[in-house]
């Protein structure tokens, strides 16, 4: 692993964005580095993204004469752009699927130790760690609680500088459901002892990471190749277990309304956003990291790499719901719990996007509708 970017002190207020750093420095990058084909398909569509390549439409205004392309977005799941506007469709559904309670936020993370491994098995160790958090949670709910909660949970790998550092943000509901259909509420500042949380996940985590090695699914390359004889994968478990794995729990969110938004910013969150670009040169690239308070210089091939470092395996679920809030049970037990928690009360309104909508108007007078006309992707050699 390279170590942690300088400190960059002052930075340009040059506007740039992600997609711009990668048709600039991507090209090269290309030629002198092997990537994965998740790697490089990213890579292509962040360059790609609305302009020419992707294809898009042509529009004009009878009544002012206005007329401009819109190109297509390349909706890749790690392009800043692309995922606000996933964020807002997702926002709109799970805020109809949420119990009208307190919820928790509980964050899982691995040991520095875990990320060879990691890296060499993202597929099946991301998935550990999800089932790892889940029965952590569901096992507590149902000693502490004889009830079932709900549980949204989303997989981040990245640091503020964009280091490889995977854990998980849980969304937990203060209480659950039980069986014979009532509603068991926790405390409001309370959910369960973080310690027994941290051993409990270990305990998971390990004995999955057991199985794993035992019936012969991991692989074992680059730094993690000497883990592959039991020898050393056994003293590094006996290590693991000495340790102490960070659970982390925040205090409950005020409102539903504001939990899924804040929860919004989690879900499509990518490694570095926009805004977080300062300026970009031929040998460095700054971005901030604490709000203002800090930046980071990297070289250009270094930046890529770390970006690219976060791509998720082709298909991967980075978000995933358990419990009341897996699918299996929004029809009939999330739709009870929803009602028992509420009460009385009705459900909170959603508060009005204070954005509308006017796709199909023209941007100079208003006037609809348009002319249009569709343009075909105009792709370049690879």
């Amino acid at each position: 692993m390279a170590p942690d970017c300088p400190a960059a002190s002052g930075g340009s207020a040059t506007s740039t964005g992600l997609a711009d750093l990668f048709r600039r420095f991507g090209p090269s990058y290309l030629r002198t580095h092997v990537l994965s084909p998740e790697q490089a398909r990213v890579l292509r569509h962040i360059i790609d993204c609305r302009t020419p390549a992707m294809g898009g439409h042509a529009h004009s205004c009878d009544s002012c004469g206005h007329a401009w392309h819109a190109y297509n977005s390349c909706r890749d799941r790690h392009c800043p752009v692309c995922q606000g506007i996933q964020q807002r469709r997702w926002i709109e559904k799970r805020e109809r699927r949420l119990v009208p309670t307190h919820h928790f936020h509980v964050v899982f993370t691995e040991p520095e130790a875990l990320r060879p491994l990691n890296l060499a098995n993202r597929q099946a160790l991301y998935s550990l760690l999800f089932r790892a958090a889940r029965d952590t949670l569901l096992e507590l709910a149902r000693d502490r609680w004889d009830a079932l909660p709900g549980i949204t949970a989303v997989l981040h790998t990245w640091t503020r500088q964009m280091a490889y550092h995977p854990h998980l943000h849980c969304i937990v509901t203060g209480g659950g459901l039980t069986d014979d259909d009532g509603w068991v509420a926790s405390k409001k500042t309370f959910l369960f002892p973080v310690k027994v949380m941290g051993a409990l996940f270990r305990g998971k985590f390990l004995a999955g990471l057991r199985d794993l090695f035992d019936a012969g699914e991991l692989r074992f390359v680059g730094t993690s190749a000497e883990l592959a004889h039991p020898i050393a994968f056994e003293a590094l478990l006996a290590d693991l277990r000495r340790q102490s794995w960070v659970v982390y729990a925040k205090e409950p969110f005020g409102s539903t309304h504001h939990l899924v938004r804040y929860l919004g910013l989690y879900t499509h969150r990518v490694a570095i956003s926009n805004a977080r670009l300062l300026s970009a040169r031929d040998d460095a690239i700054v971005f901030s990291t604490r709000k203002g308070q800090a930046n980071c210089r990297l070289p250009p091939d270094e930046f890529l790499r770390r970006f690219l470092l976060h791509t998720l395996p082709k298909g991967f679920n980075k978000i995933r719901h358990y419990g009341l809030y897996a699918a299996s049970n929004v029809r009939r037990r999330l739709a009870l719990a929803q009602d028992l928690a509420r009460g009385a009360r009705r459900p909170a309104a959603s508060e009005p996007d204070p954005r509308p909508a006017r796709k199909g108007h023209c941007p100079a007078c208003g006037y609809w509708p348009l002319r249009s006309l569709r343009l075909p992707p105009k792709r370049g050699p690879p």
